[in-house]
């Protein structure tokens, strides 16, 4: 990925399909519309995952409600296993790259036998010694979020995986808070470029805001990746989808970072192919501010600059003054070298 300049686009389905395989689907349909890279779904076991005693995020509480724990509401979002490799199987139908996370080491397990060849470490695992081990010690691809980290839980991370075996250049860092929705003022979106520096690694940017600014802004930033969540609908029960993209906008986010990625260039400062057209019109060159006679020696106020530009350079103004016209000249004529005897 490290060498691929195109900026691989993750739609995180995530959860939003609310435990439903149609949903899913559907999800993966609006994926391949918007011309996303890869759609990505999350594979989890919830009593693996979630203690009945643990309690809700407040962003959970405020999107379902805090009747139920945190385990009641994300055992109702489970898929089984033989749901996803009916899903994978879809998503290779339709064309587009299968992903999805592992939340608990059975799950890890699961997923390898997929053959992914890419995996996605979600924030809340960034500190889970035995979770990046297994994963490190497959030698693929991984990218990583790192929402409510620090620079040295990052370092650790990327000790434990490429102590596992998993190269360096392998890895994608990506910048990312762990609020939903992040409110901008937490962005911190120039943490992306300070990991970018202290680990020499891959970055990009995981999305948790509203709107698609910020992912844009991500890319004419350096970001390689960009992983952000959608849904089908806004308005339905489930703890991400107020914090998601609709299909609408996804489909808006992508076309403006492919626009961004093209408006990068190769930052060589060179006149571009379609410009080069207007260079003529409108720069301009040497003509005459009055008529002239041959023999004459042209002062300044013989000369003047006009357009179009296809005529002596403007930067040699001072140069033609003291030179003697070798034919009549009329004025507001464009001067050629070949009418005048240099001095």
């Amino acid at each position: 990925m490290k060498n691929n300049s195109r900026v691989f686009i993750i739609a995180e389905a995530g959860v939003n399909h609310n435990g439903s395989m149609q949903l899913a689907k559907q999800l993966v349909d609006f994926a391949v519309i918007a011309k996303v890279d890869a759609v990505k779904f999350q594979t989890f076991i919830a009593e693996n995952v979630i203690s009945k005693h643990a309690e809700k995020a407040d962003y959970q509480k405020q999107t379902t409600g805090s009747s139920e724990s945190q385990l009641e509401m994300v055992k109702k979002l489970q898929l089984s296993f033989d749901d996803f490799i009916e899903l994978k199987a879809y998503c290779k139908s339709k064309n587009i790259l299968f992903l999805s996370t592992p939340f608990d080491m059975e799950s890890v397990d699961f997923l390898k036998t997929l053959e992914m060849g890419l995996w996605k470490i979600p924030s809340g695992e960034i500190t889970n010694l035995p979770y990046l081990q297994k994963i490190g010690a497959y030698k693929e691809k991984v990218i990583f979020s790192t929402g409510m980290s620090t620079l040295g839980d990052i370092e650790n991370a990327l000790g434990v995986l490429t102590e596992a075996g998993t190269k360096r250049e392998d890895i994608t860092v990506l910048h990312c808070n762990t609020e939903y929705p992040t409110p901008m003022k937490d962005v911190n979106l120039k943490a992306m470029i300070t990991i970018k520096n202290a680990f020499d690694v891959t970055v990009g940017y995981s999305d948790h805001t509203l709107g698609i600014e910020v992912p844009v802004a991500a890319v004419a930033m350096g970001a390689t990746v960009i992983e952000k969540h959608f849904t089908l609908d806004k308005t339905m029960e489930g703890p991400d989808h107020k914090a998601s993209l609709d299909p609408q906008e996804l489909t808006d986010m992508v076309k403006a970072i492919r626009n961004i990625e093209a408006a990068l260039g190769t930052g060589v400062k060179l006149p571009s192919e379609s410009e080069k057209k207007n260079t003529n019109i409108a720069r301009k060159s040497i003509h005459l501010a009055r008529s002239v006679k041959k023999g004459q020696v042209l002062t300044e106020t013989d000369l003047c600059v006009k357009r179009p530009g296809n005529g002596i350079n403007p930067m040699l103004f001072k140069d033609l003054i003291g030179c003697v016209a070798m034919q009549d000249l009329t004025e507001d004529s464009l001067l050629r070298l070949k009418d005048l005897e240099w001095k």
